[in-house]
């Protein structure tokens, strides 16, 4: 499991959060090749395999199934962001819990530590915890 996230005024906020046989990467910094502002870390152990930018370049340019593959990758990236987006603007938290339970990856959310997850849904711990209790 690794998720993503930013620093700002001294907090760390979690953006995404993947697990097992998921594509990951900082958007910005691997499809533009620059630096970025997003971090990963691994939350539990973790064996990757990667690719290195000018690689997926000649990929693309060179074998068509790669451009098929970044197709797929680009709409599932299209779509989460979508999600994300949309989960951003639920001004209540309970609510906000919900879509990501039934949107998301609710398979996943008993291993992501508390602090990220409440991070992710733009709430405190505590509220987390109890909205938790609440659906039990």
């Amino acid at each position: 499991m690794v998720r993503g996230y930013f620093i700002s005024d001294g907090k760390e906020l979690t953006t995404w959060v993947d697990a097992e046989n998921e594509v990951f990467t900082s958007i910005t910094g691997f499809f533009r090749n620059e630096p970025c502002q997003e971090n990963i870390q691994s939350l539990e152990e973790t064996h990757c395999d990667y690719m290195e930018y000018e690689d997926y370049k000649y990929c693309l340019n060179n074998f068509q199934e790669m451009q098929h593959i970044n197709r797929i990758l680009l709409e599932e990236y299209y779509i989460l962001a979508e999600h994300r987006v949309y989960l951003a603007r639920i001004p209540n938290a309970q609510k906000r819990l919900a879509y990501y339970m039934e949107n998301m990856k609710p398979q996943i959310v008993e291993r992501i530590p508390r602090k990220h997850l409440a991070s992710y849904l733009a709430i405190r711990p505590e509220t987390l915890s109890r909205l938790l209790k609440e659906r039990d």
